[in-house]
């Protein structure tokens, strides 16, 4: 069985030979290039030195590739657009080092600045003539994003302001996932996960505008989710602008890439806290759902693809909502939150709904745990969501800096012993 009839198996609830494995098949389920670098060096799968390229510059993700992935039996590829979140490409590498002094490659319009304060700035598409949009702060790991709201005047809010970062896809893009596509299914055996369409309405990392050189509308962070209450209104049309938007994108999509793609990650915006949910039922249903509700009636109607949602936190009461808007995964499967036990979550919802993640706590057990925590929470999880399928192992949202590289190699050797059907 190869790594996409494993997927496809599991997708359908049905179990394969073993638990399928994802690392970087989405930007919610990947690795701090620091860590990365540090996994590569106990696997000596490369000389002491040998830079890793960070792929996703906001979150400072570090490139999984293809010889780590047979080394850690990974059964997921992401395919999408070459360009990251601050809106520069990930082309002409150029050497660099993180606070930590882990040697790496970084975008050719990665420009970063160092403040006098020991932080480092970073530019909307690698522009230096505008203004920062993002800050690492000293001896830090990933970027923040900065806020640059404008003074607001309800009485000319413009709701283009707030689409300005959602386009049309251009044909050159087009023409990039068709060739991706094609080489990513006829050169290796992933399932592959389409992540190109910004359909996440409300992901609040892409509120602040951090590719736009000067960002207008409503995006400070506080102020937006005021708004989702006391601009509801408003909130609503540019859901539906974005909306139409991505239905465009998919269709055009579609045409090119098929069905060789097997999941879509659809939304990333968090509706969870620690402790509860971060919306009632009653306002998902209203702001969210009709969106959600559409985009994936359009995905299952055209397309094979199955649907994937990423919520942080404590979503138990929303889970409902997501099984009805017609989502087929949920990630992270944050079960060190309230109310999300994972045996209860597989017995209710488990033949309803695939649990992408859940293997492992990153917040307290992977890095502060010693290597037999990490195998016994490892096994425990596998008991727990395995049985039927529906399952794809994945720690609970990236991997962070720090992570003891004895952890992940107990998490990646417990997997293998114990995973198997």
């Amino acid at each position: 069985m190869n790594s996409r009839q494993r997927v496809s198996l599991a997708l359908d609830h049905r179990e394969p030979d073993r638990v399928p494995l994802d690392l970087g098949g989405t930007t919610t389920s990947g690795m701090h290039v620091s860590t990365v670098y540090k996994l590569r060096q106990a696997l000596k799968l490369d000389e002491p030195g040998t830079p890793v390229k960070v792929v996703e510059p906001f979150q400072m993700l570090g490139e999984i590739g293809p010889d780590l992935m047979d080394a850690l039996g990974v059964d997921v590829v992401e395919l999408k657009l070459p360009t990251t979140m601050f809106g520069f490409k990930n082309e002409g590498w150029k050497p660099w080092k993180t606070f930590d002094g882990t040697p790496v490659l970084v975008p050719g319009d990665f420009n970063t600045e160092l403040e006098p304060d020991g932080s480092l700035v970073q530019y909307p598409l690698g522009d230096k003539t505008a203004k920062p949009s993002g800050v690492m702060p000293k001896d830090g790991w990933y970027f923040d994003a900065i806020i640059r709201q404008g003074p607001i005047d309800d009485s000319n809010l413009d709701v283009a302001d707030n689409l300005e970062e959602f386009g049309r896809i251009s044909s050159a893009d087009l023409e990039y996932l068709k060739t991706e596509a094609e080489r990513l299914y006829t050169e290796t055996d992933k399932a592959i996960v389409g992540n190109f369409v910004a359909a996440g309405f409300g992901d609040i990392a892409l509120v602040p505008g951090i590719n736009l050189r000067n960002p207008k509308g409503i995006r400070d962070v506080e102020e937006w989710y005021v708004s989702t209450v006391l601009r509801r209104d408003y909130i609503y049309k540019v859901f539906e602008g974005q909306c139409e938007i991505a239905l465009y994108n998919l269709e055009q999509i579609y045409k090119v890439v098929g069905d060789k793609i097997s999941v879509l990650f659809v939304s990333g915006t968090d509706f969870g806290t620690q402790n509860g949910p971060f919306m009632s039922p009653a306002a998902y249903q209203d702001l969210y759902k009709p969106f959600h509700k559409e985009i994936n009636t359009w995905i299952h109607r055209n397309t094979s693809w199955k649907t994937f949602i990423h919520s942080c936190g404590s979503v138990r009461a929303l889970i409902p909502d997501f099984i009805d808007a017609g989502f087929d995964i949920l990630n992270p499967v944050q079960c060190s939150a309230a109310d999300m036990d994972m045996y209860d979550l597989k017995r209710e919802f488990g033949d309803k709904i695939t649990f992408w993640g859940g293997g492992v706590d990153t917040q307290r057990t992977l890095p502060f745990g010693n290597p037999e925590d990490v195998r016994r929470e490892v096994s425990e999880r596998i008991k727990a969501f395995g049985p039927g399928g529906g399952f794809i192992f994945n720690s609970i949202h990236n991997i962070q800096a720090l992570t003891p590289v004895e952890n992940l190699l107990a998490m990646y050797e417990t997997l293998r012993e114990e995973g198997g059907y």
